[in-house]
């Protein structure tokens, strides 16, 4: 039977890019306590050894797993490389935990070419071209490195998001049909994205995030049903009503003022109540 009451779900990244992953938790669930923790004061994680982003990625979980949470996603897909493992084994079976991964098989099931739009250090890397060998085999993928794309999606630069998204649309392949999110920083400018990979011929691309699935696995993971559409409409219009904890380096925060930049922040903000 699944369980209708109130979870309580923690997500973990360095910075705003755990945004999308929350807000989608907000829609399928409004009731739902969110911990966010995140780690102002040790990012940006990419740049940092396998060994030191577990390290700091640990620590988010940890301060988070004090609040008690049903479920713990790791809305980061550098972090989830790295610390997935290690944070599964120190808190499951007590808490799931659910990771991020780039959405390459959906992307590559309705055929190609499609595009990877991921960091500089997840392009070309292990992990990302083991998921094109083992979801993507005889499609057309082009992997295209965004520097400075979540960097400047985290300080809400619009200049600089223009900058970047302008320059990895001009590696992208123009006979494109699915794109590929494969940071969590993006799903926050997909439209931006969306309008800079717009084809000539008219025919809309598909874009690929993965924030809507994690949030999915991590309801299932707890036995948590979405509510009805209908009542979440009556709710959400009802105020708002559930709690939402942010952490920054293991100490309580307010949500800070680039995620108001954009419509999932917004959506945060004015749906919770400060818990």
């Amino acid at each position: 039977m699944p369980n209708n009451t109130a979870p309580v779900i923690a997500l973990v990244d360095s910075g705003i890019g755990l945004l999308a992953a929350a807000a989608a938790v907000r829609r399928l669930r409004p009731d739902a306590h969110l911990i966010l923790s995140g780690d102002p004061d040790g990012m940006p994680w990419g740049p940092r050894t396998p060994e030191d982003l577990s390290g700091h990625a640990l620590a988010c979980a940890r301060a988070a797993a004090a609040y008690e949470p049903d479920a713990l996603i790791i809305a980061c897909n550098t972090a989830t490389v790295h610390a997935l493992e290690a944070t599964r084994a120190e808190f499951e079976p007590r808490i799931p935990v659910i990771g991020t991964v780039p959405a390459i098989k959906p992307a590559a099931a309705a055929g190609g070419p499609v595009a990877v739009w991921a960091t500089p250090a997840t392009t070309g890397s292990a992990y990302q071209r083991g998921l094109i060998t083992a979801f993507a085999g005889g499609t057309d993928v082009t992997e295209v490195p965004c520097p400075g794309l979540a960097e400047a999606v985290e300080q809400a630069d619009e200049n600089a998001v223009a900058a970047a998204v302008a320059a990895a649309a001009g590696q992208t392949p123009r006979g494109l049909r699915a794109l590929v999110l494969g940071c969590t920083h993006y799903e926050l400018v997909a439209e931006q994205i969306r309008t800079a990979v717009q084809l000539p011929d008219g025919l809309p691309v598909a874009f690929h995030g993965s924030a809507d699935a994690v949030a999915a696995q991590a309801l299932r993971r707890i036995g948590s049903a979405p509510l009805p559409q209908t009542q979440t409409q009556t709710q959400t219009q009802a105020g708002p009503y559930g709690r939402l904890t942010v952490i920054h380096s293991g100490r309580r925060a307010e949500l800070p003022a680039q995620a108001l930049a954009y419509a999932e922040g917004r959506l945060l903000s004015a749906a919770y109540l400060p818990g």
